[in-house]
């Protein structure tokens, strides 16, 4: 098991966590994929986990909603034990989008948006003019009250992915946790949603996700996760975390490292075997 590489953020390393995962084994029919691993999700930030396929990026974030029950360790959401919480109250302290949501067909998106104030309700509790406000200003925080009345599975990917964030955020809660809110999107809409992700955040919310593409990770991420083979090897901000030798390591890519010329992040260069300056690129190989 690789050993971990902390960087000691610059932000982000006091006050409490309210998420963490403590000595954790979880895996798949009697496949461990994740084996005693512990994690800190630091308050306040975003947090992105990055990875190779199959490192166990999606099972730890699975693991942190209780989607998934580890074999072994706990998960501590707000300094308990998760297991031991109910559903609903789990639902009311962090909200889940999980990899391409289907919404039944014909729903509109502000039935879908409504069903996130579900946890919030009870036989005692029923629908108020509370509830309206709720979904109406996350109709709007996410920029799809004007498709209140249109049926979700006739829109856009971009829209859809909005209108499910839409739905975590009527759950009231400020921890979000989205599994690979881009897939599927192409790069315009990609950058779209996460510059909601980040309004959100600056908003006050939390958030953990998963992402595929490494520049944007490092673009919108205050604390990389950086995994491989169930194991974390490296933690930290993205300019602390990001080198030419970490990202071999981990993904077994040659490339170069470089400041972002519209950002404080740095950017990723790959090498492949075309179209690449050979001299520098050997130099990267020696």
């Amino acid at each position: 098991m690789a050993a971990q590489r902390s960087t000691g953020m610059e932000s982000g390393t006091t006050g409490v966590s309210r998420l963490a995962v403590r000595g954790v084994t979880v895996g798949y029919g009697g496949r461990t994929v994740i084996d005693d691993l512990d994690a800190v999700i630091p308050p306040g930030l975003v947090t992105t986990i990055i990875g190779p396929n199959g490192c166990g990026k999606t099972t730890l974030l699975r693991t942190l909603s209780r989607l998934l029950k580890p074999a072994r360790g706990t998960v501590v959401l707000d300094g308990e034990d998760i297991a031991t919480l109910r559903t609903r109250d789990v639902a009311k302290k962090l909200g889940l989008l999980p990899q391409a949501p289907v919404a039944p067909e014909g729903l509109t998106v502000a039935d879908l948006v409504a069903r996130g104030r579900h946890p919030h309700q009870s036989w005692l509790r029923q629908w108020s003019s509370d509830d309206a406000d709720v979904v109406e200003r996350a109709l709007a925080m996410t920029g799809v009250s004007d498709l209140a009345d249109r049926p979700v599975d006739s829109l856009s990917g971009g829209q859809r992915q909005r209108v499910w964030i839409s739905m975590t955020l009527a759950q009231g809660t400020d921890l979000l946790l989205l599994d690979e809110p881009t897939t599927y999107l192409d790069l315009a809409h990609a950058i779209d949603v996460l510059d909601l992700v980040d309004d959100l955040h600056e908003s006050g919310c939390a958030v953990v996700m998963v992402l595929h593409d490494l520049n944007l990770a490092t673009r919108y991420s205050d604390n990389l996760i950086v995994m491989r083979d169930g194991s974390i090897l490296a933690q930290g901000h993205p300019r602390d975390v990001i080198t030419a030798e970490l990202l071999y390591e981990a993904f077994a890519l040659r490339a170069e490292v470089i400041d972002d010329p519209v950002g404080d992040r740095p950017l990723i260069v790959p090498i492949g075997r075309t179209h690449v300056r050979l001299d520098r690129a050997r130099r990267k190989g020696d």
